[in-house]
């Protein structure tokens, strides 16, 4: 018999799903919090859930087999000080229409000037304000997995040119030029937006700084839905105040919540969501646990496996 663990703060929502499906050879305990998770998890072989919190109880698993993550983030599990012996599966094939429908809704709010148009409206000023067509837009993503590519065909689909960044500079539908890292230059010279869906790794913590961002176009707008840790937020400040780019939308930060002292609450450029760009919804991320432990059963590779040293 396996005895899977739940926790996360939807371990409620989490284990209904899996109940319902009846998993065969499966049982389930849950917890919402690390002291509740302790109690429970010493004869569990499977756990399911929020990284931060599985982070705090992986030396207690002494049957660990198997860590499914409910987040796309998995690089609180990949630090050098944890354990490493069991396999560790991520999440990929639900976010990237989550994502892509809150990059297309900031690209088109600001394209089409939809805040303007709020404010004229409250002021009753009648002032039609430009736009340009999709066409003439060109959307650079650094990062092309699996959200990255989604993002692209999204972005293909209103005629908006679409390049990339990726760590091999490999060819990828939808896109009309891969650079890699070696290109930077030329990479940023082209998009009117940019756009970081990267994971966190000690190569991409702060590759957004004072040198990559004077490499943009000054109307350049950048959007972070990736790892708050890609940007240094002091350069970003300094070049979003001193009109080196246009713009920022803002989901994630390197300290969460964003706090109430950072100057990016009142830049008149800058636009600050809470990390929700893309939220975990429990039957998307159970039906993922369920594929996989099919497989577990069976004795075959699980979907989604995690390089511990790539950090993704």
């Amino acid at each position: 018999m396996n005895r899977l663990l739940i926790l996360s703060a939807e371990a409620t929502k989490h284990h209904a799903l899996i109940k319902a499906a009846d998993p065969d050879q499966l049982e389930l305990v849950s917890a919402a919090d690390v002291e509740s998770a302790t109690a429970l998890i010493s004869n569990c072989n499977i756990i399911l859930g929020d990284p931060p919190l599985l982070g705090q109880v992986l030396d207690s698993a002494g049957r660990l087999e198997w860590v499914q993550s409910s987040w796309a983030g998995v690089d609180q599990l990949c630090r050098p000080d944890l354990r490493r012996d069991y396999v560790l599966t991520g999440v990929k094939g639900i976010f990237g229409p989550l994502i892509s429908e809150y990059v297309m809704t900031y690209l088109f709010a600001l394209e089409r000037q939809v805040f303007n148009m709020r404010s004229n409206q409250l002021e009753k000023h009648w002032k039609p304000l430009s736009y340009r067509p999709s066409k003439e837009i060109t959307l650079g993503i650094m990062g092309l997995g699996s959200i990255g590519r989604h993002l692209a065909r999204t972005a293909r689909h209103f005629g908006i040119h679409v390049v990339g960044l990726s760590r091999s500079g490999a060819a990828c539908d939808d896109v009309e030029k891969v650079y890699t890292a070696d290109d930077l230059a030329a990479f940023f010279a082209e998009p009117d937006y940019v756009v970081l869906t990267l994971p966190d790794t000690p190569q991409t913590r702060h590759f957004i700084n004072a040198g990559t961002l004077k490499m943009m176009k000054p109307s350049t707008v950048l959007m972070n839905v990736g790892r708050g840790s890609l940007i240094n937020e002091a350069d970003l400040v300094s070049a979003l105040q001193k009109s080196v780019i246009g713009g920022a939308v803002l989901d994630v930060f390197a300290s969460e919540p964003l706090p109430q002292d950072s100057p990016l609450w009142h830049l008149p450029n800058v636009y600050v969501t809470p990390h929700n760009a893309a939220t975990s919804f429990p039957a998307d991320i159970v039906g993922i646990f369920l594929e996989n432990y099919r497989r577990f059963l069976r004795n075959e590779t699980l979907q989604h496996v995690v390089d511990f040293d790539l950090g993704y």
